[in-house]
């Protein structure tokens, strides 16, 4: 008698609320403004949905200084220093904030802690879009702790600093993140925690539910691009979690013939950047392979929205 084949899908996956807000600028500001609309960065880590917007005549650049005088600017989901709003205005370009507000968040939290006289510890991972863009309010007071490893690498000095506190990229796995803020409590026992959680609320939850679906599966596959950061947080938890194999794909038909072998239950999670079109297109792929029974695994229910940047909110009547 052969063994059913089945997929458990973690919920809440895919979109959050900062992603969601930040590709509907976008597309927003194509409709008021028409093509080309140039963005800073990717404005999420997602290749779909960059090139999906690319096609429709946006321009993803490295810097501000690439963007022509005068010309529309998104500002990515990620977030960007002081720095460069201010490099902006030099070239007078017309720019769209779609900063995630969990992001600046933060910004205004090290502002915050650095009028206050505050050291701050900021941990994330190292030449990130979002930790660049923190780092920028205060970058003569921040210092960056990238991983476990990190928390040795940090400058002697700090030790005998009386007002320190840490920070968070808001992407980062929950469990790994307070290994390192007990690890820095060791080494600085005078430092103080934040007034509140930085990791966001759509990365604990598809933490927390990739956790829920994990012991029970032979495999999960995670859908999401290889710099995004929360996706890629989402294969170690599975792995930490008990299945015994994960694996991050863009797309359907990068999953391998061979993870399947054995394979009895797959799991299906994917990070806060990736459009729900690219989960389908796993489950389609896995059906045909026998997995035709799903079950919906659901954690929380997600109810949050942000308002889009006031130059593309409709009137008031």
């Amino acid at each position: 008698m052969s063994v059913q084949k089945k997929v458990l899908l973690a919920a809440p996956r895919g979109y959050c609320a900062g992603v969601d807000r930040a590709v509907i600028t976008v597309e927003k500001a194509l409709e008021k403004f028409g093509a080309p609309v140039y963005v800073r960065k990717e404005i999420v880590h997602n290749r779909y949905v960059v090139e999906t917007l690319s096609e429709r005549g946006v321009i993803f650049v490295d810097e501000t200084d690439e963007v022509p005088e005068g010309s529309h600017t998104v500002f990515s989901a990620h977030g960007v220093s002081p720095a460069v709003r201010e490099d902006a205005i030099s070239r007078n370009l017309h720019t769209l904030d779609a900063s995630c507000p969990l992001v600046t968040k933060v910004h205004n939290e090290v502002k915050r802690f650095a009028r206050d006289g505050f050291k701050i510890l900021l941990i994330g991972h190292e030449g990130h879009e979002e930790v660049e863009g923190t780092a920028g309010e205060a970058p003569d007071i921040t210092y960056i702790v990238d991983g476990l490893g990190g928390v040795d690498a940090l400058p002697d000095f700090l030790e005998k600093e009386e007002k320190l506190i840490w920070l968070s990229q808001t992407t980062l796995s929950v469990d790994e993140t307070m290994e390192i803020r007990e690890l820095l409590h060791q080494r600085f026992p005078q430092l103080q925690d934040p007034p509140s959680d930085d990791i966001c609320y759509a990365t604990q939850n598809r933490q927390t539910a990739v956790k829920a679906i994990a012991p029970r599966c032979d495999l999960v596959i995670v859908v999401g691009s290889q710099n995004s950061s929360n996706s890629k947080r989402l294969v170690e938890v599975a792995l930490d979690a008990g299945t015994p194999n994960s694996y991050l794909v863009d797309y359907a038909h990068q999953i391998e013939e061979s993870w399947l072998e054995g394979v009895n239950t797959v799991g299906i999670s994917s990070g806060a950047s990736v459009p729900e079109i690219l989960v389908d297109g796993v489950l389609d792929f896995l059906a045909e392979r026998g997995f035709n029974d799903t079950e919906e695994v659901r954690t929380a229910t997600e109810k949050i929205t942000f308002a889009l940047p006031r130059d593309l909110r409709p009137p008031r009547r």
